[in-house]
């Protein structure tokens, strides 16, 4: 059975397993999950829309095979049309594909829904957002990078939060995801600016004491606050 984005608490924290140990995935999926994770983020880069390269439907595969976590498949790749139909295979929930790729995204929104997944729509700081407020209606949710999309680690970049608030006032039942610098100091900005998925690489898998318990709790203790 797929897993509902519209099922998720408000806000909602995803740990971005891009930060995480590949060298033993499993055991930090289970760390997230018991600690309070609503979802898991997965980065797809190809080397081509964006300068990294990181997995393919066969590691979706996998970590479906250890979770029941929703999973959230981000496809920072060029041509998302090839390979949708893989990812919906391999059991990914949610498939986010990039407005700056995507010339019709209601046909490549319809295409995903025909999969059984739900599909989000996405777009780096300087974008085409009147292509995000396009597609909004066929769409179960918007993520807004706050960083350019490539490499984790970076800095939020503050100037995205006026397109936060953007988005927001034209979206109704679907989500809005945030992504990149996300610590509980720019979550509570994200948050306040509209966002309630809020994703979080090294904000969780790199906290300083380890503590992935405490540093979920902080991220939505920062969020919830701000939504209020």
């Amino acid at each position: 059975m797929k897993r509902s984005l519209s099922q998720l608490p408000r806000p909602a924290i995803a740990p971005s397993l891009l930060a995480s140990d590949f060298a033993h995935l499993a055991d930090e999926i289970a760390r997230v999950e018991a600690a309070g994770a609503d979802l898991l983020h997965l980065d797809v880069m190809d080397g081509h829309f964006v300068p990294n390269l990181t997995i393919g439907p066969v590691v979706v595969e996998k970590v479906r095979a250890v979770t029941d976590l929703l999973l959230d498949v981000h496809l920072m790749i060029s041509e998302p049309a090839r390979y949708i139909q893989a990812f919906a295979a391999a059991g990914a929930d949610n498939l986010t594909f990039h407005a700056e790729v995507a010339s019709d995204p209601r046909a490549m929104a319809d295409r995903i829904h025909e999969l059984g997944c739900e599909a989000g729509i996405s777009i780096n700081p300087d974008g085409p957002m009147e292509r995000i407020r396009q597609a909004a209606p066929h769409i179960d949710m918007v993520l807004l990078m706050t960083i350019f999309a490539g490499f984790g680690g970076q800095k939020f970049m503050p100037e995205v939060l006026p397109l936060i608030r953007t988005v927001k006032g034209f979206l109704t039942t679907q989500r809005l995801e945030v992504d990149g610098g996300i610590y509980p100091d720019t979550a509570a900005q994200a948050a306040a600016a509209g966002a309630d998925v809020l994703v979080s690489g090294t904000g969780v898998f790199c906290a300083p004491d380890g503590d992935y318990t405490r540093a979920i709790a902080a991220l939505r203790r920062a969020g919830g606050k701000a939504s209020d």
